[in-house]
């Protein structure tokens, strides 16, 4: 019986593999990615010399199909995505529906670690018991309607953007007085973590464009 592994892999900086997701990815018979590119210089990174499948958000049945031979075949996998958990604003959502589909008695195991949501919540000083998370908002439909909710909750708000919208979803938060926590290239070399309203942060931002890169996590607090 196979078993899939779902790993989670460094969001930055390389050192934050733990020893089991290392194991795991080692011993497995493929590593499904998100981006082979991405992966395989992680894997070199840890001498790791696991072949590499490819499951992202735009694959055909031609990838499925290549992933049910293998679990046929009783092989196991590791599926990770190109940064983070996976399954957490990626396609292994998706493949994990397939797989409980088609496989009901494979294994699927958990390798816990990185996420850019566990990192900014535990240096964000508010309460979070509660919270929303919407992932990446829409780049246009959806995205106006999704901006009022987050303005009107009752509860803290988390979402991700781009460096290309960032400021977008600031200019769209300016007129609302609740404070941000907003992490920056988190884990890595220019790691920056920025607080205060969605105006105050857009002027720092604005300050300092050279600088702006990277994705962005945002708090909005209630």
């Amino acid at each position: 019986m196979s078993t899939l592994y779902f790993v989670a892999t460094p969001i930055g900086n390389l050192e934050d593999l733990t020893l089991r997701a290392k194991r795991i990815l080692a011993e497995v018979d493929f590593v499904v990615a998100e981006d082979k590119r991405v992966t395989k210089k992680l894997l070199e990174h840890f001498d790791i010399k696991t072949q590499l499948l490819v499951w992202h958000q735009h694959s055909k049945d031609a990838d499925w199909n290549k992933i049910k031979k293998l679990l046929n075949e009783d092989k196991d996998l590791a599926v990770v995505t190109d940064a983070g958990t996976p399954g957490l604003s990626d396609p292994g959502g998706k493949l994990i529906e397939k797989v409980l589909i088609d496989f009901p008695e494979v294994n699927i195991v958990p390798i816990p670690g990185a996420s850019s949501l566990t990192t900014i919540i535990s240096i964000a000083g508010i309460q979070l018991d509660k919270f929303l998370f919407l992932g990446f908002l829409p780049h246009k439909k959806g995205r106006q309607t999704l901006m009022t909710e987050i303005k009107d909750s009752k509860r803290p708000v988390i979402f991700l953007e781009s460096v290309h919208r960032i400021q977008k979803a600031l200019e769209q938060l300016g007129d609302c007085d609740k404070q941000l926590i907003v992490g920056r290239e988190l884990t890595k070399k220019f790691e920056t973590i920025y607080r205060g309203t969605a105006q105050e942060i857009l002027e720092i931002l604005n300050a300092d464009k050279i600088q702006v890169k990277g994705e962005f996590i945002i708090i909005v607090n209630k």
